[in-house]
């Protein structure tokens, strides 16, 4: 089978409906338009979200105060214990090390190392954030935690 060979299915090429074509296409006259109206008119119709004149949600419920979301870094968290887990003592872990583990699943966002769980090994650890609890346990079991940007 060559690319000259190809042909579609037969039905599957079905022609687009012609809009006013005349009386006789059955799409005439009006185009499926109805009489009238703002939806008849060319360029017609509304814009999503309009409510026929009424005042719009989105401008009727207050807005105040301060939301964070723009401004929040959002953090891939790493415990303590699932890094005892996976690495040997005096290992050093950096964020590829945490990918190539599956302990994280994205190089492009920060990585946070949390204290949940205990702290046998000495590691040398290499993150963008540090709890002060992660950080206080693993420099108590002989480890560094270094802050990376």
């Amino acid at each position: 089978m060559n690319l000259h060979d190809l042909y579609p299915v037969p039905g599957t090429n079905k022609k687009p409906k012609r809009l006013g074509q005349g009386i006789g296409s059955g799409t005439g006259k009006t185009a499926g338009k109805g009489h009238k109206g703002q939806k008849s008119r060319s360029g017609g119709g509304v814009r999503p979200g309009f409510e026929g004149g009424q005042m719009p949600l989105a401008r009727r419920i207050p807005k105040r105060g301060f939301n964070n979301a723009r401004f929040a870094v959002n953090y891939q968290i790493v415990n303590i214990e699932s890094l005892c887990r996976v690495f040997e003592s005096n290992q050093e872990v950096t964020v590829k090390e945490l990918l190539s583990t599956r302990l994280i699943n994205n190089l492009k966002l920060p990585v946070k190392i949390l204290a949940r769980g205990e702290m046998d090994k000495p590691l040398v650890i290499k993150a963008n954030a540090f709890s002060e609890s992660a950080k206080n346990k693993i420099e108590a079991a002989g480890g560094k935690a270094e802050v990376v940007s």
